[in-house]
């Protein structure tokens, strides 16, 4: 690979070499031919491209929609997605309608307004009408965007005390995620990474009353239909909570506390039994069983059978093992969560045991 990237360093350090040779023999020599002067034809045949690459413009978009349109995020598990989905989908359409016009006009004009023998363009030193419209419509446009942006965040971002939220902190470490649950009182203890030690993963500080009944656990599991409240903190880099099902996004930055907040929708097994789900699923199991055979051909251990799940993943290039960085996250019932939750040690039994 090294070898050919230095080849094609070579071959373009050439070309650009005999580029610059051409320009200075044009600079230096009285110019008498005119070959390079573009005729009729040449307008002509370069305003039919343009028609041409418009059309392709518009095949390959509408391929692209109608092929890989499914593509795009998952059906919205929280309760303020469809306000995320819906501010997406306004500012995609504008942009789309913006590309679609502006591409028809500069690749039309180009193929109407080409060049001819004996046709003189008509200048206008300015044109104040056009200008005006031309800039206030995408002010209104902007404004409109960042307006309804401002308000879908604020109402995303507010949290209020009657909300009642389960509190629970991400803490983020290369390359893995733990969970802290507030316990019975649903306020986290104190914590600082200068107090990391043996079983104490999170720093927890042991003497604060309030981190007694915190459990600390490497699956996160969270009620349908209550709000949820994550602290985030960050170990050593910059980490990204990121839960593309909930639409939820936020980073983890060592030294200080960030938060986000959300209520699921639906549980992880009503997600399950969705048609795309379960087409998504049987797709990539057949993936895998074609796969599997060529392992066992060499002896090797085959896929196991995938199955879905919402996960929390890191969202920023960490480093090397960031790919692999994820936590399954299971939606159930409050009955069932309290009941896995009742299962769970607390940090004085952890640290008893210790």
């Amino acid at each position: 690979m090294t070898a050919f990237l230095v080849v094609l360093v070579i071959i373009l350090f050439g070309v650009a070499v005999w580029q610059m040779t051409k320009i200075f023999e044009m600079s230096n020599t009285k110019q008498t031919d005119t070959g390079e002067i573009a005729s009729d034809k040449d307008n002509k045949i370069n305003g039919y491209l343009m028609v041409m690459f418009l059309v392709f413009l518009y095949v390959l978009a509408i391929v692209c929609f109608w092929k890989w349109g499914d593509v795009l995020l998952p059906e919205s598990a929280s309760e303020h997605g469809s306000q995320t989905d819906n501010l997406m989908l306004i500012s995609m359409i504008i942009i789309f309608f913006v590309g679609i016009l502006t591409h028809w006009l500069l690749l039309t004009f180009a193929f109407k307004y080409r060049g001819e023998k004996g046709k003189k363009a008509v200048f206008y030193a300015d044109n104040d009408k056009l200008e005006f419209i031309w800039t206030i419509i995408p002010v209104i446009v902007l404004a409109g965007l960042i307006i309804y942006g401002l308000f879908t965040w604020t109402d995303i971002m507010n949290v209020s005390e009657e909300d009642d939220p389960l509190v629970v902190e991400l803490y983020a470490y290369q390359f893995d995620w733990r969970a802290r649950y507030a316990g019975e009182d649903n306020t986290l203890g104190e914590a600082n990474v200068r107090l990391i030690e043996g079983v104490n993963q999170l720093g927890v500080d042991a003497s604060d009353p309030n981190a007694q009944d915190d459990k600390v656990v490497n699956e996160l599991h969270l009620p349908v239909g209550r709000k949820v409240l994550f602290k985030m903190r960050s170990q050593d880099v910059l980490h990204s909570a990121y839960m593309p099902h909930f639409r939820a996004q936020m980073n983890c930055v060592p030294g200080m506390v960030t938060q986000f907040a959300f209520t699921p929708t639906i549980t992880t097994e009503e997600m399950r039994q969705k048609d795309d789900v379960v087409e998504k699923v049987r797709h990539i199991n057949e993936l895998r069983r074609q796969n599997s055979k060529e392992l066992a051909a060499k002896g090797e251990a085959p896929l196991d059978p995938y199955e879905f799940d919402y996960l929390l993943l890191c969202n920023k290039i960490c480093g090397i093992s960031h790919y692999n960085m994820q936590m399954k996250i299971i939606v159930e019932s409050q009955e069932d969560y309290e009941a896995w939750l009742a299962e769970q040690p607390d940090m004085a039994e952890v640290l008893k045991e210790q």
